[in-house]
């Protein structure tokens, strides 16, 4: 896995509709209606260079691509994939909408010798994406990822939920989740990452990174 392609996607001129996800490049056009969505959907189906996992859903008010369901397999390919994707929105009248682009991730950690990512793949129905997560067949689920916990650690296992969106949405995001009744525990690797809790202590983590947003170390 490397940084190169999705880094090279950032900087890439043209490619402004998009935010990079940890699900990779993704885009939300928006449109009047699901009938118009649904002719949208097949002259960006038919883009050359579309990737295996590629996913387009359809809603009554908006178009959703995601190129490649994870960052680290963004090539150089994709910036024009993207724009051409981009250009077809533009000429049948739909609108782009970074601040509408999420991501939901769930995110095990466990003491390295009890990860059991084989029985998450079961239980779920997911697919295998790389060694340390998996995948909904259908695109539609989030992503779950095995996050390793420090073997020094008290805490044998724990989970939380990963929310990946635009660098310029990660603000007001926290700001309502603030406003709602959670509140920040942990800033460090802003502007990056922050981690949020509800009342309840459950936690989250809302992350800019990597689309523009640097972690606070990098």
């Amino acid at each position: 896995m490397s940084e190169d392609g999705w880094r090279q996607f950032l900087a890439a001129e043209g490619v402004d509709d998009w935010v990079v996800l940890h699900g990779g490049p993704t885009a939300v056009f928006r449109v009047g209606s699901l009938q118009e969505a649904a002719r949208l959907a097949p002259s960006l189906a038919n883009v050359s260079g579309l990737d295996p996992r590629t996913v387009l859903s359809l809603a009554s008010d908006r178009v959703t691509v995601k190129l490649t369901r994870e960052m680290w397999g963004t090539e150089a390919k994709h910036v024009d994939v993207a724009r051409a994707i981009s250009a077809l929105a533009r000429e049948s009248g739909a609108t782009a909408d970074r601040r509408a682009v999420h991501e939901v991730q769930v995110a095990i950690a466990a003491k390295p010798e009890a990860i059991d990512l084989g029985f998450w793949r079961a239980v779920l129905g997911y697919a295998s994406l790389h060694d340390d997560n998996c995948l909904d067949p259908l695109g539609q689920g989030s992503t779950v990822w095995m996050q390793d916990l420090d073997p020094d650690k008290p805490l044998r296992h724990a989970m939380h939920v990963d929310v990946s969106v635009a660098r310029e949405e990660a603000d007001a995001r926290i700001a309502a989740a603030v406003a709602a009744g959670g509140r920040v525990v942990d800033d460090s690797d802003a502007p990056g990452a922050w981690i949020l809790a509800d009342p309840s202590g459950n936690k989250v983590c809302v992350a800019a990174w990597p689309d523009g947003a640097p972690m606070r170390d990098s």
